[in-house]
């Protein structure tokens, strides 16, 4: 049976627990995902409690296992900018089709205050399911990237 619970800063996620998702997530993100050292500092952002803007995990469960994950941060912005950003949602490719993916997500839309932006490749798959959800493509995305 799949469970789903959520973190926040005030659950104080331990480095373990921290490592746990970043590994599930670098795994499963293939490649849509980013090195494990930047979703340990978007979990970092989303999970300290001394931070103002902060954010929140979800995680689907079973047997103990992580099976899924999604990762919201907090923009601290409202109005020009949406107040939350969705920065990672993995769900296990044995998994996958069961679901769980549209079960977080429902969970994330629940929890979040305010607009959520979110990125997504052209050829992920989940775009269906944003799309489904209700999100809207408004913009091309640009950066500049600087080392």
């Amino acid at each position: 049976m799949i469970t789903l619970h959520s973190l926040s800063a005030i659950d104080q996620a331990t480095f373990l627990q921290k490592n746990e998702i970043a590994d599930f997530l670098f795994a499963h993100l293939g490649k849509y995902g980013d090195p494990k050292d930047d979703i340990l500092k978007c979990l970092d952002y989303a999970l300290d409690p001394g931070l103002q803007a902060g954010g929140f995990v979800i995680l689907a469960r079973e047997n103990d296992q992580i099976v899924g994950a999604l990762v919201m941060n907090k923009t601290g912005m409202s109005g020009y900018i949406p107040e939350n950003i969705l920065v990672y949602i993995a769900v296990d490719a044995n998994q996958r089709g069961k679901g769980i993916g549209g079960k977080i997500m429902e969970m994330a839309l629940k929890m979040a205050n305010g607009a959520i932006a979110l990125h997504v490749e052209p050829d992920n798959p989940a775009r269906k399911l944003y799309e489904r959800l209700g999100f809207t493509n408004k913009y091309l995305e640009m950066r500049l990237t600087r080392n």
